[in-house]
């Protein structure tokens, strides 16, 4: 047998003892089991196949699947006040609409079919003037930022039987959904002086949330997100995304690991392979959701960065449409880096409508079992009891 990180003689642990070992390659009693939900049409047909009605969000399912809870720090990164006032109508077509969103955005919105993102016309900035609107919303030092009294979150916290996270923002992410991704491509050639104020401004304001917080909170782990890769990359060359994005992700990378926390992900979809070193460099070091068609594979990627990078997610979806010898493959496929340790394996993002409800139920069971849960403790999951 080879060696593994799951040793049945540990004695039951806490979902946060667990979280913090497996994560640095320590032998525990199982490995923690997450996952990443579902699309609102997979929970449609779900319902039609088997699931009880009442589980109809993310975190219902989640738990009747057994799902190990987390819990998380308040994180305000928004923008204070925020652009109110009603979407105004355009344009109404037979399949769509097209609407004006209080912060200047156009849109055009599927009102029939399967439901996917907006296709956006105009986006809320073009220029300097436009930055500005939203600046003056994104002062780091607002009280109405830090109306949550850490202090007293931090002692309820410390006893906290479940991984306590926080959230680092996102530093491309977020300028590409006000710009919009053709013009901030042609910005960061055009006036990358702007694109440069922007990230700064929001780093600044992730930067004094989690200053303030970790002054009195344990985290055990801290979570961004930035969707800025496809199938052949990401939409900015890996050397500018280490000039721009790298030194102010890295300051605050520093200050956690400063206070303890040592597991920082991001979630990026598409195939990140080109930006894993960049985060690393910064301190980022664990990749998330490893989506495998897009490009990513989990496997190639610990074979490449070794022990210094952790994992989530990585479990092909489209997999799980394909019946029970291709999730038995995808599984065992997996199954190394579970045993190696710092890997949580899960869905690579939403699961989809592809997926029927009796072959995520055996996805579910059998991955239980690969992370090392005993059978009593898998009959008693309300999604797999029958």
């Amino acid at each position: 047998m080879p060696e593994t990180v799951v040793d049945d003689q540990m004695g039951e642990m806490t979902h946060r003892e667990r979280f913090r070992r497996v994560m640095h390659y320590q032998h525990v009693d199982r490995v923690p089991h997450w996952e990443f939900g579902y699309l609102e049409e997979t929970l449609e047909r779900w319902h039609e196949e088997g699931l009880p009605e009442q589980h109809n969000d993310i975190g219902s399912v989640e738990a009747y699947f057994g799902v190990d809870p987390t819990r998380h720090v308040p994180f305000r990164s928004d923008l204070i006040p925020p652009f109110e006032g009603k979407h105004e109508v355009l344009e109404q077509g037979e399949d769509y609409r097209r609407e004006r969103l209080p912060d200047g955005t156009i849109q055009e919105v599927k009102t029939k079919g399967i439901k996917t993102i907006p296709h956006f016309i105009k986006m809320p900035i073009e220029n300097r003037d436009d930055w500005q609107r939203f600046k003056e919303r994104l002062d780091p030092e607002d009280p109405r930022r830090f109306e949550t009294d850490y202090r007293e979150l931090g002692r309820k916290l410390l006893r906290a039987e479940e991984p306590v996270g926080i959230g680092i923002g996102s530093y491309f992410g977020v300028p590409r959904n006000w710009i919009g991704f053709q013009n901030i491509s042609m910005m960061l050639y055009d006036d990358r002086e702007l694109i440069e104020e922007i990230v700064e401004t929001l780093t600044q304001v992730y930067y004094r949330q989690i200053e303030e917080a970790v002054k009195y909170i344990e985290v055990d782990f801290a979570a961004g997100w930035e969707d800025i890769c496809f199938r052949n990359g990401p939409m900015l060359s890996p050397q500018m995304f280490r000039e721009i994005v790298g030194p102010r992700l890295k300051r605050v990378c520093d200050l956690l690991r400063r206070h303890g926390c040592t597991v920082i992900w991001t979630d990026c979809d598409g195939d990140i392979t080109q930006l894993v070193p960049v985060w690393l460099e910064a301190g980022l070091n664990c990749m998330f959701p490893i989506e495998v068609q897009a490009g990513s594979d989990p496997v190639r990627l610990r074979e490449t960065f070794g022990k210094e990078l952790l994992l989530r997610g990585g479990v092909n979806k489209h997999k799980l449409a394909e019946g029970k010898e291709a999730i038995l493959a995808e599984l065992r496929r997996l199954e190394p880096l579970v045993q190696e340790g710092g890997c949580i394996p899960h869905g690579d993002h939403r699961i989809p409508q592809t997926v029927s409800y009796e072959n995520y139920r055996y996805y579910i069971r059998n991955k239980l079992a690969m992370l090392g849960w005993r059978d009593d403790d898998v009959a008693q999951v309300p999604g797999l009891k029958d």
